[in-house]
């Protein structure tokens, strides 16, 4: 047994609370070392009479570890609870405690979880699980409204710069509604909007005033009534981590030094305050970007109530907030506390470009953008970089990171205004586009579209990637719209594709295939990508015994037949398969089989 790998703390990331009487146990181990895993366990008060022993499953399995976990229920509130887990490899049996493995049972060496205090582990709004998201650039969207046009306006569909602006405003969005709700789309997630410096507003002037190429307070709280009325929330991005270079506050630093009344609100690294270069803190080096300082009392509360405000004054329905991996966890902590006591349905989504694990905290946010989603897709089905392994290796590395509440408010995207577009990045190959959207939407977590993927809109990395959106008819892909359609009803209909488990069941650096099972409650479904350029065929291993199965996009029937003994699965050592089905992949494709119903 290889005990350097066991792993296992009495924090957070290790055990949570899903309610008071319910808890969540999670165990590291070697891949594939150990052939059992139970949870030991007993109220404080209750030993020895009521010591309990409860099976961990391997949930999910990377290169390098087994993931276990495993639910406790209790009649009382969980407080006080002792345990240990006891471990075998099938040759050896360890007991896992406070101090470490020991070759004995523990009298001593046990860990304690004292109390599930109601800030403790995930509590996301329970709408969060279920959404589709949009996201917007509202400059590039659509113009609705060309009177509040800069005087510098060019023509739409005009080549992206850093600087230009095409008209875009909070009417064009309004004006598409119908088009946001027959794709499907359950929630718009629009980047600032709020009075700024430049084309994108990530440099802000004024926190309480919608910038007037946008439109108005009253077009935001239009916006967000039509959208509600259609079944669709909104979520505007909050950019407190700096703010603009003509922020009054930064303005009255650099007019008055050391005499301002703001000089605690960022970080003047001397005096008198200088842009070029600037001698200021500022987000990624970037001068007309300061830095704010969220540990100054005066600053925080500032943005506390703005998030608030936008909350009440105009009904939006959460945040997605800007590199928040920046900004210390005690602000976060006070945002999301102050905000979900007024508005506890609030959603709150934080820009992280890796391990967002710091950011959310049951007591922080609800999720994260998952960038380690959208690099590990984009190097397998994209660019080719990586294989089956390889791809199946970091998405269930990077599922581990989180608890399963977690993992499900994810914001999965394949593309962002911060990245190239991934039709870019697979050559502008369609079928790979398609792909990569059914692996987003059957992937746990929620599925995020760029604004304009869903009609073949492609670019290269900022400002390319923020081309204006096409509503020529005759220019738009139709079928690619009506792929997205297809997939995001799929989303919506399966519970298992929602809250379910995620089990690779196929997985080959010779074939290239992979598959994967989304399993809950008696339902299952079977993803399998061919993202190579021949024909295969694939024997799909099911938990079910022999029935007949159908795909749902091609909408053949196939029968399985009952495994062969002595059959070797992928997986099949966590995972119990009853039989298997034989299918024949075409060239990058995909199939996503259900269970026939007689």
């Amino acid at each position: 047994m290889n005990k350097a790998a066991l792993a296992h703390r009495p924090v957070e990331s290790f055990v949570y609370p899903v309610h008071s009487k319910k808890l969540v146990f999670r165990f590291q181990a070697a891949r594939k070392d150990l052939k059992s895993c139970f949870l030991v366990f007993w109220r404080r008060d209750e030993a020895p009479k009521k010591i309990r022993r409860i099976p961990m499953r391997c949930t999910l399995r990377d290169r390098e570890h087994d993931y276990f976990s495993g639910k406790a229920v209790f009649q009382k509130t969980a407080c006080y609870i002792r345990y240990y887990f006891e471990l075998s490899d099938g040759s050896q049996t360890v007991w896992y405690g406070a101090q470490g493995a020991q070759p004995t049972k523990p009298d001593e060496n046990y860990f304690e979880y004292l109390y599930p205090n109601a800030g403790d582990g995930p509590h996301p709004p329970e709408w969060c699980e279920r959404q589709i998201y949009y996201q917007i650039f509202p400059e590039r969207f659509q113009n609705g409204d060309r009177s509040n046009d800069p005087p510098d306006t060019v023509p739409w569909g005009s080549s992206p710069s850093r600087g230009n602006t095409m008209g875009g405003d909070l009417k064009g969005i309004i004006d598409s509604i119908d088009y946001l709700s027959k794709l499907g789309i359950t929630c718009l997630y629009l980047t600032p909007i709020f009075h700024g410096s430049s084309n994108h507003k990530y440099d802000t002037i004024d926190y309480y005033k919608i910038d007037p190429q946008f439109g108005t307070e009253e077009d935001l709280t239009a916006l967000t009534d039509q959208c509600h009325k259609q079944g669709i929330r909104i979520v505007l991005d909050g950019v407190f981590n700096h703010c603009g270079y003509y922020f009054p506050p930064f303005q009255d630093l650099v007019k008055n030094g050391e005499r301002s009344k703001y000089k605690s609100w960022f970080f003047p690294l001397e005096f008198p305050v200088k842009s070029d270069p600037p001698n200021y803190e500022c987000v990624g080096y970037y001068k007309w970007m300061p830095k704010l300082n969220l540990s100054n009392p005066e600053t925080c509360d500032y943005f506390v109530n703005v998030g608030k405000y936008w909350v009440g004054k105009c009904g939006i329905d959460g945040w997605r907030l800007d590199v928040a991996d920046e900004i210390e966890g005690r602000f976060w902590e006070r945002f999301s506390g102050a905000l979900k006591k007024d508005f506890p349905e609030a959603v709150l989504i934080g820009e992280s470009w890796g391990d967002a694990g710091r950011l959310v905290l049951g007591n922080r946010l609800d999720g994260a953008m998952n960038y380690l989603f959208k690099n590990a897709v984009t190097d397998w089905l994209a660019k080719g970089k990586i294989d089956a392994p390889e791809f199946d290796h970091r998405v269930n590395r990077m599922l581990s990171l989180y608890p399963e509440e977690t993992r499900r408010c994810m914001y999965n995207l394949l593309d962002s205004h911060d990245t190239p577009r991934f039709l870019y990045d697979c050559g502008g190959n369609l079928q790979k586009l398609k792909l990569a959207v059914a692996l987003m939407m059957t992937f746990p977590g929620c599925p995020a579209v760029f604004y304009g993927d869903e009609i073949g809109l492609t670019g290269a990395n900022d400002p390319d990637c923020r081309r204006a959106m096409n509503w020529d008819g005759a220019r738009q892909n139709h079928a690619l719209f009506a792929w997205y359609r297809r997939l995001i009803r799929v989303r919506k209909k399966y519970g298992a594709l929602i809250r379910g488990n995620y089990c690779a069941n196929l997985c080959s650096s010779e074939t290239g295939l992979y598959g994967f099972i989304r399993s809950d409650r008696g339902q299952s479904l079977y993803i399998v990508i061919n993202p190579t350029n021949r024909k295969q065929n694939a024997a799909v291993p099911l938990l079910e015994p022999e029935s007949e199965w159908f795909d749902l996009l091609s909408k053949e029937t196939v029968s399985s037949e009952k495994t062969q003994k002595g059959e070797s699965y992928y997986n099949d050592d966590i995972v119990r398969y009853e039989s298997r089905l034989q299918t024949t992949m075409a060239p990058c494709s995909v199939k996503i089989y259900i269970q026939k119903v007689v």
